[in-house]
């Protein structure tokens, strides 16, 4: 099965099958001197003395070091066999994450530097090779000051023990690292679309450089592992576009099953193929096509309303931290979000690991994707800010699951954005970068309150009062007053000019119930129960309110899982059930409303 076979790829979305995975044992040391650098043990990879399991953070039990304190300087090493072919004369070295600056080596050279904590990159590698050597070299110096408040940090932490809402901090490398195995001229990105007017898939492939003479991108579909045709565009040029009409190559009935939707979640296979006089490059993907509109009071996909039953998602694991623990608990945590009967998941302070996405986009999970913040404003948090949302957004806008994106949260490293104009103009900055870099869905500015523009309207509201909570969304005129005399952490909800009327409202955080029977002192919640009769008894009654409440087009209810000390997940930590699914299902999906 095709789309089935790209599960275990580091980004299911782009895989190719010449992929050789660096995950496991590596050699691992702390650099607290900073003498790396000035010693050379990019030179020396015997230097480094200890053990990791790659890619668990070494802050973490799996890695196999499990030390939280202050590290800033981490070196990696690894030793790895040349994978080529004669049919593949060039090599990649590729990562999925590393927190937060990175220098890679490959047989003593400096192959690279990228600089972002949750994004991917790569380097080509293959000149770096000693010739004639049987083995080589890899080395990593990851750079990850804990106490940089200008870092996109999200929420990890910065003192040495975790607080209130923060966690321990994941440093160095957190995702998958391979090589593949290319020619010189290869596909360097695809942009999958939909054209809903004249029913088409769009695509615009991108090369890593101008082919010499002329290249051609082949492209082969299928859907339900039965190929559905197949388009091919030559050019000389290093961006190549065109279109495959599905209403030419399919019945116009047949055309419309194929739809992505939360209840439909289809997906088509696409085999990529980039040939040019140097070669040929081979890349599997997949997309879902789908449509999503805002009115003034509700989402659409494809047309159809669709109330949102969101739940805040951090991605946190005690045994891993931002790192999964496995692939298959990826997979897991999509179903169990799922099983409760939520419809999707607005991620949470992290840039999520591709492959949860790809769960999301096979089970039909709806996303919020959102930005890691930094918890301060300067000229450099914010190009930080902007490098890593750019990348973040290209890499994930071709997921048919991610349905609104959201670069900053609750004023997070624009702390005074209710009266700075330079900070307003980052937020709106972000805003219109995120829609040119995709244009087909919304985009929430600053998302909780303190919204200088936006897409949608969206509130966090952490009242234990349902009655309150009817009271202020329940109708469009209670929002009216909602706005004008609710103010959440003391701040405004709306900022300068901004016009939440003629926008569809979501109440995106609220809840955050603490029930944590085997937990001591040191409960973080919005208000806390003791038994699991009381924890059903104020989740049932505070999303029956937002249920029942005609002015809004959905919720988030916080969170799904705890996070350390912060214990109002629905599940704990280790993806336990506090209560029955069955006691908590028909108050997330308000069928005991029906």
């Amino acid at each position: 099965m095709f789309i089935e076979s790209l599960s275990d790829a580091p980004n299911p979305q782009f895989a190719r099958p010449s992929r050789s995975m660096l995950n496991g044992d590596w050699r691992f040391a702390f650099d607290d001197d900073d003498l790396g650098l000035r010693e050379r043990w990019y030179a020396d990879p015997g230097r480094l003395y200890s053990q990791i399991t790659v890619p668990f953070p070494p802050e973490s039990r799996l890695s196999g070091i499990g030390d939280t304190g202050y590290h800033a300087t981490l070196w990696y090493a690894r030793r790895f066999d040349d994978p080529r072919t004669d049919g593949a004369p060039r090599l990649t070295l590729n990562f999925g994450a590393v927190d937060f600056h990175a220098m890679v080596w490959v047989d003593g050279q400096l192959v690279g530097e990228h600089t972002g904590g949750h994004t991917p990159f790569s380097f080509d590698v293959s000149d770096a090779l000693d010739v004639g050597v049987g083995d080589h070299w890899v080395v990593v110096r990851a750079f990850d000051d804990p106490l940089d408040l200008e870092q996109p940090r999200g929420k990890q932490e910065w003192l040495t023990q975790p607080h209130v809402i923060w966690y321990y901090r994941t440093s160095g490398i957190w995702q998958s690292v391979w090589l593949e195995q290319v020619p010189p001229i290869r596909l360097e990105s695809i942009r999958w679309g939909f054209d809903a007017a004249t029913w088409a898939i769009t695509f615009e492939a991108g090369l890593n450089r101008p082919p010499k003479t002329e290249s051609t991108v082949e492209i082969a579909f299928t859907f339900d592992d039965v190929s559905i045709g197949r388009v091919s565009v030559s050019t000389s040029a290093r961006t190549l576009s065109g279109q495959f009409p599905l209403s030419a190559n399919l019945e116009a009935n047949r055309a419309r099953e194929i739809l992505w939707s939360p209840a439909r979640p289809n997906l088509i296979g696409a085999e990529i193929r980039v040939t040019t006089n140097d070669g040929t490059d081979l890349v599997l993907s997949y997309l879902g096509l789908r449509t999503i509109e805002v009115t003034p009071s509700k989402i659409l996909i494809n047309g159809n309303s669709v109330f949102l039953k969101l739940v805040l998602q951090q991605g946190y694991w005690p045994e891993s931290q931002l790192a999964a623990p496995s692939p298959e608990a990826l997979e897991t945590e999509a179903q169990l979000i799922l099983d409760v009967g939520f419809n999707g998941a607005r991620i949470h302070q992290k840039i999520e690991d591709p492959r949860f996405l790809y769960w999301a986009d096979r089970k039909g999970l709806l996303i919020w994707g959102e930005s890691a913040n930094a918890f301060t404003f300067s000229e450099r948090a914010i190009q930080r800010h902007a490098q890593e949302w750019r990348e973040a957004v290209l890499r994930d806008r071709n997921h048919p699951s991610i349905i609104a994106w959201v670069p900053f949260n609750e004023s997070w490293g624009i702390g005074e954005v209710g009266r700075s104009r330079p900070q307003q103009e980052a937020v709106k900055a972000a805003y219109y970068r995120t829609h040119q870099l995709d244009g087909t869905r919304p985009v929430i500015g600053n998302d909780g309150w303190e919204n200088p523009i936006g897409d949608i309207f969206t509130v966090h509201d952490y009242t234990w009062d349902p009655n309150l909570l009817a009271s202020r969304y329940g109708t469009p005129a209670d929002i009216d007053k909602t706005v004008t005399s609710f103010f959440p952490g003391n701040r405004h909800l709306t900022v300068g000019d901004y016009d939440y009327r003629n926008k569809p409202v979501i109440v995106s955080e609220f809840g955050g119930v603490s029930y944590a029977p085997k937990a001591d002192e040191n409960w973080f919640g919005y208000g806390k129960v003791q038994s699991a009769g009381e924890f059903v008894e104020k989740y049932s009654a505070l999303l029956s309110a937002l249920h029942k409440a005609t002015g809004i087009a959905g919720f988030c209810y916080t969170q799904f899982t705890d996070t350390e000390q912060e214990t109002n997940g629905v599940l704990t930590e280790a993806r336990e059930h506090k209560v029955p699914v069955k006691a908590l299902r028909p108050f997330t999906t308000g069928e005991e409303l029906v």
